[in-house]
């Protein structure tokens, strides 16, 4: 087994990484060699978030490798249609480029290739180099059943051709999968029509191509999601991807973050009552407006509770700093950049989880027995926050106020004080 080599690719998008990073290291463990592929732009800040020069040097568990994206410095990554035009006018042939090179010096040939769905198109150059491929799904096995489902939910008249809702409302795929609502289809909370093609269309691609490969693999676990799996059989359970202790004891516990994680929240949880602590992260894409901003800080600053909040530099715009309001003093909280967020959600002094509901943090939470409360920013979020809410029944949402459009301060707090009065009763959410 040892001289077999795996090359993984995720979506480079830090839940992406993130969750391919994991499986890469622990198939290392078991004794395969990796190659790990991120963009040029990613492998950058992957190497840059590494906390030491000790760590830089230490002896990783997998060779890193990158490819360029096909953007420039100046563009924005995080929107979709152009991340999408640039990975298949780009990537793809870098890559292609890459698996040549690799076959071509030292003796070294790649066993098999293990891509993101959402870069199947790596299966059509396997395919063509003759290598063993699979295809895994950093989201949940509803999703992924919902993206194969698509053909059959445009011949139902659900959708047009271009992946636009004709029914609009609620729809369900299965009568054992959570209903789905065309509001939320993740495309169509891309931008205007023309980037909502393009993304429905990159999509659409990769699905059609992941049939290429009989290997389904998805960061989901049978117990939560019986309807998905049942409906689509070749999808193969293999989560929830986190952490070993081994892993996260390691020097190297931090490889595959964006940002530096900052350690020091862990020591100041050590000095918090337990169940006492409520922590707020949004991800890697989340952005607040001013406005917003003010009100969940105010809103945290009501509770009167111990707080971590993860804010990130650019947590409501690429050139814009973070301004706190004058009334917000937030003492009794910690405001970090990034965190090792696994670390945190195990951490006894965590009551509550405010959390955009990102797949990876949904695991995370649920692993850990931390109750939600949903903040949903795009994509497949909205979908999560309703399994959370409504069918696992381990969270509950933020009511928008009508008249501003925002979630308000005084509703923030209420939510909060809820959260605490049931687990102080030990009751569920």
């Amino acid at each position: 087994m040892s001289s077999q080599r795996v090359l993984v690719l995720p979506f480079p998008a830090q839940s992406h990484v993130n969750c391919l990073m994991i499986l890469s290291q622990k198939l290392a463990q078991n004794g395969l060699k990796i190659t790990f592929v991120n963009s040029d732009f990613n492998h950058r800040r992957v190497v840059n978030a590494m906390k030491t020069e000790e760590e830089r040097e230490t002896k990783l568990p997998l060779e890193l490798v990158s490819i360029p994206d096909g953007m420039g410095p100046e563009d924005d990554r995080n929107d979709m249609a152009k991340l999408s035009l640039a990975i298949l006018s780009t990537m793809s042939s870098e890559f292609e480029k890459l698996l040549e090179d690799i076959h071509g010096r030292d003796g070294r040939r790649i066993s098999c290739i293990v891509a993101d769905v959402n870069m199947a198109w790596a299966l059509e150059i396997a395919h063509k180099l003759g290598i063993k491929a699979a295809v895994i799904c950093p989201t949940s096995a509803a999703l992924f059943a919902f993206e194969l489902h698509m053909p059959k939910l445009i011949q139902d008249g659900l959708m047009d051709s271009d992946g636009m809702p004709i029914v609009k409302g609620e729809f369900e795929i299965s009568p054992e999968i959570p209903k789905m609502n065309t509001a939320d289809i993740a495309w169509c909370c891309m931008g205007d029509s023309t980037s909502q093609k393009l993304v429905y269309d990159y999509i659409a691609r990769m699905i059609r191509t992941s049939h290429l490969t009989d290997w389904w693999l998805c960061n989901t676990v049978s117990e939560l999601e019986r309807g998905a799996l049942s409906l689509y059989p070749k999808i193969l359970p293999i989560g929830p991807l986190m952490k070993t202790h081994e892993i996260q004891t390691s020097s190297w516990s931090s490889l595959g973050q964006f940002w530096e994680e900052d350690l020091s929240c862990l020591s100041w949880l050590n000095q918090q009552p337990p169940c006492s602590v409520i922590y707020i992260a949004f991800g890697s894409f989340t952005m607040f407006d001013q406005t917003q901003f003010k009100e969940l800080a105010l809103g945290l600053e009501l509770t009167q509770k111990p707080f971590l909040w993860v804010v990130r530099e650019d947590a409501y715009g690429r050139d814009t700093k973070v301004t706190y309001p004058d009334e917000f003093e937030g003492k009794k909280g910690k405001i970090v950049r990034w965190v090792p967020q696994q670390k945190v959600l195990s951490h006894p002094a965590i009551a509550c989880f405010v959390s955009h509901c990102g797949w990876n943090s949904t695991m995370e939470g649920l692993s850990n027995g931390v109750p939600f409360l949903c903040w949903p920013y795009f994509a497949d979020q909205f979908f999560d926050k309703t399994c959370i809410c409504d069918y696992w029944k381990v969270g509950l949402g933020f009511d928008l106020d009508d008249d501003k459009g925002l979630i308000s301060r005084q509703e923030i707090k209420k939510k909060l004080t809820c959260c605490f009065k049931m687990r102080a009763s030990g009751q569920g959410l």
